[in-house]
């Protein structure tokens, strides 16, 4: 299969800035793009002020006392934003070895009574008490908004990539005050020896780009090749891990590549691995069926140069056939945190887990 990698891209986005380089720069993303699915971005626009703040405040978050952490539990809101205890993650009905804080974008929920329930998958944020962690709250603002404008102007990138106008997928977004995108600061604690190596199971994310920020030294994310092996990501200092999701798979016909991925736990006697995930959202009414976009002939040969990945560890997200985007990503939030669904989409709740909460693993 001559479009396989072992291996996972570097490039270098100073390349964008001259007209005379960014030529090499679409053609390595188009590669990136169609046969892998994951890449490095190094030398990218984010702060790395901004950056080393942030980081250096991720082991605070974890340490703050549990009492103040519960006060911020996920399960009080409806946007599933905010603290998820070690173990209340599931991926794929398996227990995720994981602790984490889900923040977002500043959004007012442009839900009402009546209206479509995905339309209170966005909402606004939970945060530690700042007298306990001061400054945190404006330096992972900050951040995420950084993230959000370098991933806008990615998306441009993407589109020259394919062969497209760079504003041909503007479309799939709203006006900015109705926009909101999501990220996580997790940590994976080191395996005690006596659990699963899963610190995230197999999966796919749900839009179109997530750009993955390294916090600590330690290996663990594995991506799936074409055929089906476990290929490590190991961190590079100063770079993003950006990866496809499966709207824009699916919205380019498969053209992009979701490629699966997963997480291992740091392995028994070894420090925590921190790790900060932006998943760029699309617009929550997208309906990606119903769109088409008309790429070159020579770049859809691209695609049947690559083949067909086998079968992958990864089924999440298959529901854009048939519903909006919104709808799509609740359905996948419902599937990993079912204690928030019991009390806020019963409903769904009980489509998912007919026999009620998933058991978790005893030590948690």
């Amino acid at each position: 299969m001559a479009a396989n990698f072992s291996s996972v891209p570097v490039l270098d986005f100073a390349l964008v800035s001259d007209n005379a380089t960014k030529p090499e720069f679409i053609l390595q993303l188009r590669h990136a793009l169609i046969n892998v699915g994951f890449l490095y971005l190094d030398n990218h626009t984010v702060s790395q002020k901004v950056t080393n703040d942030l980081i250096d405040y991720i082991p605070r978050l974890f340490d703050l006392p549990q009492e103040a952490k519960n006060q911020i539990l996920m399960a009080n809101s409806p946007h599933f934003l905010g603290y998820s205890r070690l173990g209340a993650e599931f991926t794929k009905g398996k227990t995720d070895y994981r602790e984490q804080f889900d923040f977002a974008t500043p959004h007012e929920t442009q839900w009402k009574p009546g209206a479509p329930e995905h339309l209170r998958l966005w909402g606004p944020s939970q945060w530690p008490d700042e007298g306990l962690i001061p400054g945190f709250k404006n330096t992972m603002e900050t951040y995420l908004q950084q993230v959000q404008a370098l991933s806008y102007q990615f998306t441009s990138l993407l589109a020259e990539a394919f062969g497209l106008p760079s504003d041909a997928l503007n479309k799939f977004y709203d006006a900015d005050k109705f926009m909101q995108h999501r990220g996580k600061v997790v940590k994976y604690p080191a395996n005690d020896g006596s659990l699963t190596d899963q610190g995230v199971g197999p999966h796919y994310d749900a839009g179109f780009l997530t750009f993955l920020l390294v916090a600590s030294p330690h290996r663990g994310l594995q991506v799936q090749n074409l055929s089906g092996q476990w290929i490590d990501v190991p961190p590079i200092p100063g770079t993003f891990v950006v990866n496809i999701g499966k709207a824009l798979e699916f919205v380019t016909r498969g053209l992009a590549r979701a490629t699966s991925h997963r997480v291992l736990s740091p392995p028994v006697g070894s420090t925590p691995r921190y790790s900060v995930p932006f998943f760029q959202n699309i617009s929550l009414n997208a309906c990606l069926a119903d769109e088409v976009l008309d790429f070159p002939s020579e770049i859809l040969q691209l695609k049947q140069l690559r083949g067909d990945p086998v079968q992958t560890d990864s089924v999440n997200f298959a529901e854009f056939d048939r519903e909006p985007s919104g709808k799509v990503n609740l359905i996948g939030r419902v599937k990993s945190h079912p204690d928030v669904a019991q009390r806020h989409y019963p409903d769904l709740f009980a489509q998912y887990f007919p026999n009620g909460l998933p058991q978790q693993v005893s030590a948690y």
